[in-house]
């Protein structure tokens, strides 16, 4: 049995860090810039129209997040 990747798999998994993650139909897709997850957030509308993708931007280790 395939097992089901969630968000918090993602958040643990340091390979992520510094990046983009999106997570659709049960697949992972990484974007280095903004632009870049906005793109594929297109290609994912087409392909998975009823799908909501999660999204989220992992900061690398020792970020710092100004919050407003």
């Amino acid at each position: 049995m395939k097992k089901i990747i969630t968000m918090p798999d993602i958040f643990k998994n340091p390979r992520y860090r510094g990046k983009h993650v999106i997570l659709a139909a049960g697949k992972i897709y990484t974007a280095k810039t903004g632009e870049g997850a906005a793109e594929i957030l297109k290609k994912l509308e087409k392909k998975y129209p009823d799908i909501t993708p999660e999204i989220a931007y992992l900061p690398k280790v020792r970020s710092l997040i100004l919050w407003m």
